[in-house]
C-alpha cells in the first residue's frame, strides 16, 4: 500500500524533469516495475483524482462557492461591463450586485451535476493515461478531465442554469437591469445569451479549482503528509 502512495504522489507532485529523476531513483523489481501492478498504479491515480474532485467540486456547490471566490467569481460578460458601470454611476449599485449574485448562484446550482460525470471519467483512466499524466505538465490531470468531460458537463450545466435563473428570479432581475440600461439616453441596447455565458464560466471555474488542487499536490511541501512522501520527494529537492 505504501508503494501505491509513492507512485500516486509521483504522478501528482512533481514536474516532468523532476518526475523522471524520482522515477529513476525508486526501487525497481526484478520485472522492471515498482512492486505493484499497472492496475494498482492506475487505481492509485483514480483515487487521488476522486479525492481532489470531491474536495473542489464540493466547495463550488456551496453558497458563495463562486461569488466569494475571486479565482472563479463570474462577472458580467464583456458586452455588459458597461451596464454594470453605468448602473453604479447612477446609484443602482445594489441592483448590479444582485445581478452578479444570481449569475453565481446559478453556477453553484449547476456544479452539483458535475461529480457523477467526473467520477465516470476517472474510472476510465488507463495505465497509458496515467503514464501521460505522470510525464505531463502541472495541469496534466486537469487537462485529461477537461477533454473527457467538457461536452457532457456543458449539456448538464446549461438547463440547470436556465432553471436556476427562473427559480431565483434572475430573469426578472436581468430584465429590470437591461430595461433600465436600455432606457438610458445614448446607450446601445444589449441582449446577451446569459445562460450560455454562465454555463461557460461555470465550466472554467470547475477546471480552475481542480487545477489549483492538482498544482498544490504537485508542488507544496506541506502536502507531503507522511514520512514516506517526505523521503521520496527529498529525491527531487
Amino acid at each position: 500500500m505504501k508503494q501505491i502512495f509513492v507512485i500516486l504522489s509521483v504522478f501528482l507532485l512533481s514536474g516532468c524533469a523532476e518526475l523522471q529523476q524520482v522515477v529513476n531513483n525508486l526501487p525497481q523489481t526484478t520485472t522492471g516495475g515498482f512492486g505493484i501492478s499497472n492496475i494498482d498504479i492506475a487505481n492509485g491515480l483514480r483515487e487521488a483524482l476522486d479525492n481532489g474532485i470531491d474536495k473542489e467540486v464540493t466547495k463550488l456547490t456551496q453558497k458563495d462557492g463562486f461569488y466569494r471566490n475571486e479565482l472563479v467569481k463570474i462577472l458580467l460578460p464583456q458586452e455588459l461591463q458597461k451596464v454594470d458601470k453605468t448602473l453604479r454611476d447612477i446609484g443602482l449599485g445594489k441592483l448590479a450586485d444582485e445581478g452578479l449574485k444570481v449569475l453565481n448562484r446559478a453556477a453553484e446550482d449547476a456544479v452539483k451535476e458535475a461529480t457523477p460525470i467526473f467520477v465516470n471519467a476517472v474510472k476510465q483512466i488507463t495505465f497509458n493515461d496515467a503514464k501521460q499524466i505522470l510525464l505531463g505538465n502541472d495541469d496534466a490531470a486537469t487537462r485529461y478531465l477537461r477533454g473527457k468531460t467538457n461536452s457532457q458537463l456543458y449539456q448538464k450545466f446549461n438547463p440547470v442554469i436556465s432553471k436556476s435563473f427562473s427559480k431565483v428570479g434572475a430573469d426578472k432581475i436581468w430584465s429590470s437591469i437591461i430595461t433600465k440600461y436600455n432606457a438610458i439616453p445614448l446607450t446601445k441596447n444589449v441582449n446577451p445569451d446569459l445562460t450560455d455565458y454562465v454555463t461557460g464560466e461555470a465550466l472554467k471555474g470547475v477546471y480552475t479549482m481542480i487545477a489549483v488542487e492538482e498544482k498544490d499536490i504537485r508542488t507544496k511541501l506541506n502536502s507531503r503528509t507522511t514520512d514516506l512522501l517526505r523521503r521520496v520527494f527529498a529525491l527531487q529537492d
